[in-house]
């Protein structure tokens, strides 16, 4: 049996065991971490990643995620695994106050936050919106696979632009 004399050599510990793949050994710790220290924002936030990516429960996700922002508002790398839930769940008021909290934050990746705005507003289906958001997302950018990503993105809003035209009939008399 493993003795471990901090919490921070625990969180380590959870951390190694999500990165082989040991997820019900990683939950056990960060819910052993949490009923230490409820205030340990970081493994609320791992918390948030398992329930989010892999067990599906997005209520206990964003419990997680909310929690460890408002602990530490500081953690950058919190921020884009919320909003993407937020977008995912079409939370419009969320989406809105969490992204504006993120691009305040120093260290957060704002061509990613940016290029989860412009989902969140192409799948409302507010073109323009999404093309504005994706042009900042490219704006922000600097690895070459994300700017692909995002150069696809602008086509096919542009593309769902076109489509919308297309239909659209004016009467002159």
């Amino acid at each position: 049996m493993n003795t471990y004399y901090t919490i921070e050599e625990k969180y380590l510990q959870a951390i190694d065991k999500i990165s082989y793949g040991k997820t019900p050994k990683a939950l056990k710790l960060l819910n052993e971490i949490i009923s230490n220290d409820p205030l340990y924002a970081r493994a609320h936030h791992q918390l948030g990643m398992i329930y989010y990516y892999e067990i599906k429960d997005y209520q206990t996700a964003g419990y997680h995620f909310k929690t460890c922002m408002e602990l530490e508002p500081a953690f950058p790398d919190n921020y884009s695994h919320y909003l993407d839930l937020l977008v995912f769940l079409n939370m419009e008021k969320l989406v809105h106050a969490i992204s504006t909290k993120a691009l305040n934050t120093q260290g957060v990746d704002a061509a990613g936050i940016y290029d989860l705005l412009g989902l969140f507003y192409e799948k409302s289906k507010q073109w323009t919106k999404a093309l504005e958001a994706y042009q900042k997302a490219f704006m922000e950018v600097t690895e070459n696979n994300e700017k692909v990503d995002i150069e696809l993105s602008l086509k096919r809003v542009k593309s769902k632009m076109k489509q919308t035209l297309a239909y659209t009939y004016q009467i002159t008399e």
